[in-house]
């Protein structure tokens, strides 16, 4: 193989990148030579400082090798840094691009040259920035402490404590653990669908809201992710509270009060949410450590409850119902013994779920994580393994040890076999709870008391501090879930007016603002103290956080997106939409009300979202999904025939620059739009192409949507108008969805142009007519026209009541991309087919029959807000003699479409001849096209055709003088009927194959000329757009 051989011998050539935020890496080109063999040269090396600028997480001043391939000096084998642009808020490093690597051989040669003279050897700067991260390494956490550990505190509650206990003895022990399976179901599949987004690409700070964003797009994931911080908000100070109440039952147990018992919950729940706002801002280290401690608190108050269990009860313990294992009491409580109003499974399911809501403690501080990728799949996985293990457990072995009722009354025990009216489990074993039992007066057993596992345990008081760091871990959890998740959504600019929390302090980006606003959030609702009906919303706002990511996880799966490539492979789409279904059951069974309370809430951040359309792509599984949707039924239509009914107007626009001829894209916009087709065709001239901004198309297409036209844009390159036309009609659209309708703009200086470009004009009306399409042509009065010579002209359709001076405000081909640019300050230019018309008339001079499409693009007008009040009058040629009847066939055909046209004139006169000054003036337009016979000595008809086909000899004026002399008679009624009309159509002549270009186009200009409103030449391609059967 060939090799790149330096002219410069013995030199050190190597490559070195040079990357900075400022702009894109430069390429240093430098070869090695290897000694002994000058025919063969080793790829040369690129140096480059390997940095991370995401997240301000930096890996130091190491440097790695990268190698050139094999193809070219300049041509770099894979890296992963190329492809580091797709994560957020991080610029790639530049690969070369399509020119630079198609540089002639010799320029390359030069600049390996050039490179080798300034780089004597590989050029190393080692970054700065990376420097200090060595001194200021954010604190990251791996999967047990950052995710599993984290993940097991939030599912372990003040529900395992203070009611798990009670809900065993309500629905038995077999209906529990099937609540508690029926649970860990929910999160299971949850957690799966978590992993497997978690796995497909990088996960930054924001948890289950950036997922859920990313995946669903902002419309979806905005709503979450202000419902989701503030339920993590509501968590944090339902948590407070639960651990405010224990403390505030401990004080009152040694006959503390500080003032009374609401306001000591309110005291201490304050206190306690301060402490745990200081820890969350001491840093994440801090806060890890705090969680390290509740972990290991639970642990030893869990060794101390299954210990307990096993130590033979003393005689005080007996009167409090508990007798350790024993298989006549685990037989009693299999069963369900359902007690006053909350007795029912569905209450009892919904009083247990808020226990397992924590599983996504771990995604919410994804920022946090050195691996979030592999650390958020086993560390939820094996939270819920193992907090399910616990709750099966403590619900079994609880089950076998205590009785439903006991009296507490150590009196109650007997000695001996008397059992005579002794009811209850308790009389076979020696204790005698009759009293209590037959009152309901029972204050201890399972169905009592809510402080039996410290009962049951070896010592009472670790069970308490068990229920102080379930409650404490669980809050500080929360607090911390919020602020990073609010943050994130902050910074995406979906919604106004919270941009302020997104600033971020610290090694670890901490959002202490959204820390604050966390803590007066939390205290507002501690003060409160009673916050039984807002438990409710915050588990539906947590299940619909469920369901919305299972179905993220199966919306990306069934739309079979190339970029849906988790590397977690253990779910299924079908189990992830069988957890999004049964959490929207769950929202609905548990509180129905809470569960309308929190769709409606959804949908009004979904609407302010949708209807606000922020600036942002994620390349979200809806995106994918839009483009199947679009794929399929294209394919499927393509099968199905046309049919007359139902025909649409389906128009390529030749505009150019769209937003030089506004007025041309509105006129075809206001039928066009919700109804059909539209393309707006761009034809670039060859010495054009090079000149034209590379950001030109996307500046064109922004420029339309903020006008809200509903159209496609198509650049072409072509040598001239007629071949650019020629392929875009044949080219363009897809299947069905193919244009059938040309749309120009008049030549309204064809006068003054050069022959060559109106035979371009005119031949490509020609080319329209013979692909068999429909042709319409606008013109926009005095002076104002839409185009000059469809180039890169200035556009002129304005308003009547603007002035020929208003072109200066346009942009030039250079500035374009700046004017249609949305951050520009530039107005857009109002056109007249943007006004409300009000009771104008529309008229319509049918004059040859097309198959209806002169009739059908007003009455599309007409369908539309602005021309709704217009009055459509249909012109007709007839004579004097049958003019009533002419004009009642015309009646009777308008109403057997359907059209509402009442309004037929009969143009009896039509047959008259022109004025004199009109026929001069037409005459005087065609002059300077005009070949007489005195020039034509020698020149056959054949050759001046071939040589000059736009000339008009005098034989062929002759042969058309009279359809001449119609066309001028016939802007002679159109300006009499409809000078001042709100839009006048009027049936565009076929061109003869044998008619001059010169002559058609001063055809055209007669037609239409001297009217003060934009007239329009239409012509169907004589096949039926209208039709009056069923069928």
């Amino acid at each position: 193989m060939g090799q790149l051989k330096s002219k410069v011998s013995g030199a050190t050539l190597g490559a070195s990148v040079l990357n900075s935020e400022e702009g894109p890496p430069t390429y240093s080109l430098h070869g090695r030579s290897t000694e002994g063999n000058n025919n063969l040269q080793v790829p040369p090396s690129i140096v480059v400082s390997d940095e991370d600028s995401s997240t301000s997480e930096h890996r130091g001043s190491r440097t790695e090798l990268r190698r050139s391939s094999l193809y070219s000096t300049i041509d770099l084998v894979p890296q992963l840094e190329h492809y580091a642009g797709t994560l957020p808020r991080q610029q790639a490093r530049s690969r070369p691009s399509l020119e630079a690597l198609r540089k002639a051989f010799e320029e390359v040669e030069v600049r390996v040259e050039e490179a080798s003279i300034s780089d004597s050897g590989s050029l190393q700067v080692p970054c700065e920035e990376s420097q200090d991260s060595k001194k200021k390494a954010p604190i990251r956490f791996g999967w047990i402490v950052g995710v599993m550990v984290r993940c097991m505190l939030n599912i372990w509650g003040v529900i395992v404590f203070l009611r798990l206990s009670w809900i065993t003895s309500q629905a038995g022990i077999l209906l529990t653990c099937l609540i508690i399976l029926m649970s860990v179901v929910v999160t299971s599949v949850t957690a799966l669908s978590i992993s497997a987004i978690a796995t497909n690409g990088r996960v930054v700070s924001g948890g289950a809201y950036f997922m859920i964003s990313r995946t669903l797009g902002p419309e979806i994931g905005g709503p979450i992710g202000m419902v989701f911080s503030f339920a993590n908000a509501l968590a944090c100070a339902l948590n407070t509270v639960g651990f405010a109440e224990v403390v505030r039952d401990l004080m009152q147990e040694f006959g503390v009060v500080m003032v009374d018992s609401i306001n000591d919950v309110r005291i201490v729940g304050v206190i306690t949410v301060t402490v745990l706002l200081l820890i969350s801002l001491a840093g994440m280290e801090w806060e890890s450590k705090a969680q390290i401690l509740f972990f290991l608190v639970l642990l030893v108050s869990f060794v101390n409850y299954f210990v307990g269990t096993v130590i033979p009860p003393n005689i005080q313990k007996q009167a409090w119902g508990i007798f350790g294992y024993r298989g006549d009491i685990l037989k009693e409580n299999l069963t369900p013994d359902w007690r006053g109003s909350e007795g029912s499974f569905f209450q009892m399911f919904s009083i247990f779920f808020p226990a397992t809501i924590g599983i996504l403690s771990g995604a919410n501080i994804s920022g946090d994580l050195k691996d979030p990728a592999t650390a958020i799949p086993k560390g939820t996985l094996m939270a819920i393994f193992w907090t399910t293990v616990s709750y099966l457990g403590i619900t079994v072995t609880i089950g076998a040890c205590v009785v439903r009722d006991a009296s507490g009354n150590m009196t109650d025990n007997f000695t001996g076999n008397i059992t005579d009216g002794c009811v209850g489990l308790g009389c076979n074993l020696g204790w005698n709870f009759t009293d209590c039992i037959q009152s309901q007066s029972c204050q201890y057993g399972l169905a009592n008391s809510v402080k039996v596992l410290g009962q049951v345990s070896g010592f009472y008081y670790l069970i308490t501090a068990g229920v102080f760091a379930a409650s404490l871990s669980s809050a500080l959890g929360f607090l911390v879930s919020a602020p990073k998740v609010f943050q994130c959504l902050c910074r995406d600019k979906i919604y106004p007016y919270i941009i302020f929390f997104a600033k971020g302090y610290g090694k670890n980006d901490e959002p202490l603002r959204a820390y604050v606003l966390c803590y007066f959030i939390a205290i507002a609702f501690i003060l409160i103290a009673e916050l039984n009906t807002i438990a409710a919303l915050i588990s539906n706002f947590f299940l619909c956080s469920y369901c919305l990511i299972n179905f993220s996880c199966f919306h990306a799966s069934i739309t079979n997106s190339p970029g849906w490539r988790p590397s977690f492979h253990y779910y299924s789409k079908w189990t992830a939409l069988f957890g999004a279904v049964i959490s929207v059951v769950l929202m609905f069974l548990f509180t129905w009300w809470a569960a309308l309370i929190t769709f409606c809430i959804i949908f009004f951040l979904f609407g302010y979202v949708n209807y606000n359309k922020p600036k942002i792509n994620w390349g979200s599984s809806v995106q994918a999904g839009t483009y199947n949707m679009a794929l399929s039924y294209s394919v499927s239509l393509s099968g199905v025939e046309d049919h007359v009914k139902n025909f649409r107007p389906q128009c390529l626009v030749l505009t150019g620059p769209p937003n030089q001829r506004p007025t041309l894209v509105d006129f075809v916009g206001s039928f066009t739009k919700h109804v059909s087709l539209m393309i707006c065709g761009d034809i670039i001239m060859e010495q054009d192409r090079k000149t034209r901004p590379q950001d030109a198309t996307d500046g064109l297409v922004k420029w339309m949507n903020k006008r809200k036209v509903r159209s496609f844009y198509t650049p072409f390159t072509a040598e001239s108008l007629r071949t650019g036309a020629h392929h875009l009609l044949q080219a363009s659209g897809l299947g069905k969805l193919k244009p059938n309708m040309l749309v120009l703009g008049f030549k309204a200086n064809w006068k003054e142009s050069a022959p060559e470009s109106i035979e371009d004009y005119i031949n490509t009306i020609s080319d329209t007519f013979d692909s068999n399409y429909c042709l319409c042509i606008l013109r926009m009065m005095d002076g104002q026209d839409v185009s000059d010579d469809l180039d890169f002209e200035v556009n002129h359709g304005f308003e009547p009541d603007e002035s020929v001076e208003n072109d200066d405000h346009q942009t030039n081909e250079e500035e374009g991309a700046d004017d249609i640019s949305d951050e520009g300050n530039s107005e857009q230019t109002k056109t007249v087919f943007q006004n409300h018309q009000g009771k104008k008339t529309i008229d319509v001079y049918w004059i040859a029959d097309d198959g209806g499409l002169t009739l059908l693009v007003p009455y599309l007008l007409t369908r539309r807000k602005r021309w709704r009040r217009c009055k459509v009058r249909v012109f007709i040629v007839g004579d004097e003699q049958n003019m009533e009847e002419g004009r009642n066939e015309m009646i009777a055909l308008l109403k057997r479409f359907r059209l509402d046209f009442n309004d037929v004139i009969v143009m009896t006169d039509s047959d008259r001849h022109p004025q004199a000054r009109n026929l001069s003036r037409f005459v005087d337009s065609v002059a300077p096209f005009r070949l007489y016979d005195e020039q034509q000595e020698g020149v056959s008809v054949q050759e001046l055709r071939q040589t000059a086909p736009w000339k008009i000899s005098d034989e062929v004026f002759e042969s058309f003088k009279l359809k001449s002399e119609r066309k001028v008679r016939l802007n002679e009624i159109i300006r009499k009927n409809s000078q001042h009309t709100a839009l006048v159509l009027v049936s565009l002549p076929v061109p003869h194959s044998d008619c001059p270009s010169a002559l058609y186009m001063a055809w055209l200009d007669s037609l239409t000329c001297g009217l003060h409103c934009p007239a329009v030449l239409i012509r169907g391609n004589q096949q039926n757009v209208l039709t009056f059967y069923c069928q």
